[in-house]
């Protein structure tokens, strides 16, 4: 392979993982208007925002059907800041709604 066919590959490469970046972007805001509802019917059920068994049965979730080439770890880490992060808007979101009510 010359330079010039791997320049062109590499921009393809490129090409293709801003596109996917782009549906993850997509998907992860997918994910956190669910949450939205999600914390929504917490606060109905008087549950904490933190559910350590749930986040237990997200990291089984994730992990029983990955075949790399990220390792089971390496996608347990991706998501354990996902849900660190939806954990923060919930947090903010019940901290707003309280705020609100307060006022």
């Amino acid at each position: 392979m010359n330079h010039e066919d791997a320049s062109r590959i590499l921009a393809e490469c490129r090409r293709r993982i801003d596109g996917i970046d782009s549906d993850l972007r997509r998907l992860l805001n997918e994910r956190a208007t669910v949450v939205e509802e999600v914390l929504r019917m917490k606060d109905v059920l008087s549950l904490p925002i933190q559910e350590p068994k749930r986040e237990d049965e997200v990291f089984r979730n994730v992990t029983a059907g990955n075949t790399g080439p990220l390792t089971d770890e390496a996608m347990k880490r991706i998501f354990e800041r996902v849900m660190e992060e939806m954990r923060g808007m919930e947090r903010a979101m019940r901290e707003s709604k309280q705020a609100g009510k307060q006022a």
